[in-house]
């Protein structure tokens, strides 16, 4: 998410993240409405979802989508708080970045606005055009494990030590979300 085609830089080595703008009426949280018409407003990518109490051990957040007929790259992403006018938030837990071209998963967090390297190493690409994807992501005692299609993709050991305080879910790219839990 450090990434945005066409964003504005905030800081050297930090990019501004766009998202639209949506108040608390705007289902912008991780609980589904009912209705069809409010689910596809609430799930519309870009998403920003808040997630009730934060992480702890044994919660896990379940993104259920499907990979657009041409994509380039997702991001998901585990934060703690919203981040100030499309800025990013100075601890990000977990950055998760698709990338099709040359079919990479990149993983990576943020402390106190420094960012670490980059995880790439996976055992395969689960990820198809135009197909659909189930992905879990499991907060275990000192590692985040996700899997996609029940398959185990990475661990990602814990950056932030405070896990409830990892609060939002941000989405963006070249998806589309049909259920989140």
């Amino acid at each position: 998410m450090a990434e945005t085609h066409g964003g504005v830089t905030a800081a050297p080595g930090r990019r501004k993240w766009v998202f639209p703008q949506r108040g608390a009426a705007d289902g912008n949280k991780l609980s589904v409405c009912s209705s069809d018409r409010d689910t596809h407003r609430s799930l519309a990518v870009p998403f920003r979802g808040h997630i009730s109490d934060g992480m702890c051990v044994g919660k896990k957040v379940v993104l259920v989508g499907v990979v657009d007929p041409r994509p380039d790259r997702f991001y998901v992403a585990l934060t703690c708080g919203r981040g100030i006018s499309g800025e990013p938030p100075t601890d990000v837990a977990l950055e998760l970045c698709v990338r099709f071209k040359d079919q990479q998963v990149l993983r990576r967090a943020c402390v106190s606005g420094s960012w670490g390297d980059v995880d790439r190493a996976v055992p395969f690409f689960p990820f198809i055009k135009d197909q659909p994807f189930k992905m879990e992501l499991h907060c275990e005692h000192s590692r985040f494990r996700v899997f996609v299609d029940g398959q185990k993709l990475f661990d990602f050991s814990h950056r932030l030590t405070s896990l409830d305080k990892i609060d939002t879910l941000w989405i963006k790219g070249s998806l589309t979300v049909t259920k989140l839990a």
